[in-house]
């Protein structure tokens, strides 16, 4: 009997084990939302007075928001750029280009002067929008990778399920950033926090960077997109491909994100706002008084009241409403498994447009109403956002996944999330004060998202390996 020669030996393809796409997916996006949460945290606590130190407090808190948005619009070019060579060289090697660049800019804002410093009054607000732009720009790319990491690597009828770990990063990386931020409001008197305390959660994303990049380098390629370039099929122009041949799924995707993003950014941002604003005219001139910035005869005729709770208090409701968030998120992909991706969100998406009527009276229920609204609205938001990590990805062929993914979900990040805060805080000072009109605008834009899910197909038993166009 004869010994077979080395040159007869079949190399067996790598794959990724379910720990490594587990962890490769979910400790990404856990930073790159860490980093987010951390801008989006310190743009209500510190940087409108950091930043914009000769405004008023309304002109602070609108031009701190301003900045906040501009990683949004970014964001779809993040989408175009990540998207482009995540189809054209692969999934791995953009996942650790984008992990990069977020982690290179926030520690960047870390170590930024603000706009107290003689001779920094222009240049720190304006490098403030770069680095800020920049943390977009990796979003942009970043949240679609690791959805196509975790769905191209899912065994058969447990896409939904693997498409919940890059998604269970939002929660996390908001649990950490925002316990990071109460832990140094305890710890720390206002004086520090303002003056140093805030850089701490920027300059420690470093860390977390370092162990992603160790993750994913260790990564191979995405079973369905080694099938794509063993067919050739690899396309020359992603995005020149994706608005031929898949326009419908783009403007679909879009408005099918679009509530998930009010959703949360009303239930983060504002929520924070909305709560930790004075609650009598009588607080917020002591509140102005304590900053060394007595209220000008034009803010107080512009003040609104809000709910008047102290920052950590409202931290720690936050935290324990994005709890159920977190839950729900997992309890989304069996679900989503079971019933399909579009009959669940129907009647999430209906869930919300009714939630959205309810601001009024939780609000004015004092602090089980206030908590009891965070707790309905992230358990929404783990049920609307869980499956949306297999979801986009479906919509797509595989040679143009990562670019029309990202790009629907960036567009929508524009529609809701960059918009959403601006618009929350317009509409509450409108209505002197009530967030009756704030609600009526999260069941409107959940109408559109009901719209875009009725003219969509059912994506769950498609062909997801292949699947080119």
């Amino acid at each position: 009997m004869s010994t077979p020669a080395a040159t007869d030996s079949v190399a067996i393809p790598q794959a990724n084990s379910r720990g490594r796409v587990v962890v490769a997916s979910l400790i990404g996006t856990t930073i790159e939302f860490y980093d987010f949460y951390v801008y989006a945290t310190a743009a209500v606590l510190v940087f409108p007075a950091l930043f914009f130190p000769n405004a008023d407090a309304t002109t602070q808190l609108l031009s701190s928001f301003a900045i906040f948005g501009v990683a949004f619009v970014a964001r779809p070019l993040g989408s175009i750029v990540f998207g482009h060579f995540g189809d054209r060289i692969g999934r791995k090697g953009t996942l650790v280009a984008s992990l990069l660049t977020m982690g290179i800019a926030t520690f960047l804002i870390g170590v930024l002067p603000t706009a107290q410093v003689p001779g920094w009054s222009f240049w720190a607000p304006a490098l403030l929008v770069l680095l800020r732009f920049a943390q977009g720009l990796a979003l942009g790319g970043e949240w679609s990778g690791a959805a196509l990491l975790a769905t191209e690597n899912a065994p058969a009828n447990k896409r939904a399920i693997y498409g919940t770990f890059p998604q269970m990063g939002a929660p996390i990386g908001f649990i950490v950033a925002n316990g990071l931020f109460l832990i140094l409001n305890l710890t720390l008197t206002p004086a520090q926090f303002s003056a140093w305390g805030w850089r701490l959660p920027f300059l420690l994303s470093a860390v977390m960077v370092i162990i992603g990049l160790w993750v994913r380098l260790k990564l191979v390629e995405t079973p369905a997109f080694q099938k794509v370039i063993d067919a050739g099929e690899v396309s020359k122009l992603p995005l020149g491909r994706v608005f031929k041949t898949s326009w419908r799924p783009l403007i679909l995707g879009t408005f099918i994100m679009l509530a998930t993003y009010v959703l949360f950014y009303l239930m983060t941002t504002f929520t924070l706002t909305f709560g930790t604003a004075p609650a009598t005219i009588e607080a917020a001139k002591k509140a102005a008084a304590a900053k060394g910035k007595p209220m000008s005869a034009s803010a107080i005729e512009a003040w609104v009241p809000g709910l008047g709770y102290g920052r950590n208090e409202f931290l720690v409701m936050l935290i324990i409403g994005v709890v159920f968030f977190g839950v729900f998120t997992l309890v989304a992909g069996p679900l989503a498994e079971k019933f399909g991706r579009r009959k669940m969100l129907l009647w999430t998406t209906i869930g919300i447009i009714v939630f959205g009527f309810t601001f009024v009276p939780l609000f004015a229920g004092g602090t089980a109403g206030v908590l009891g609204l965070l707790v309905v609205g992230f358990i929404l938001m783990g049920l609307t956002f869980g499956p949306m990590g297999a979801l986009l990805p479906e919509l797509f062929p595989t040679n143009v996944r990562y670019t029309g993914s990202a790009i629907s979900y960036n567009l929508a990040s524009i529609l809701g999330a960059a918009v959403a805060p601006f618009i929350a805080v317009a509409l509450w000072q409108s209505a002197n004060g009530s967030p009756v009109l704030v609600g009526v605008y999260l069941s409107a834009m959940a109408v559109l998202t009901l719209i875009a899910l009725v003219l969509m197909r059912e994506t769950k038993d498609l062909d997801y390996d292949a699947n080119v166009s």
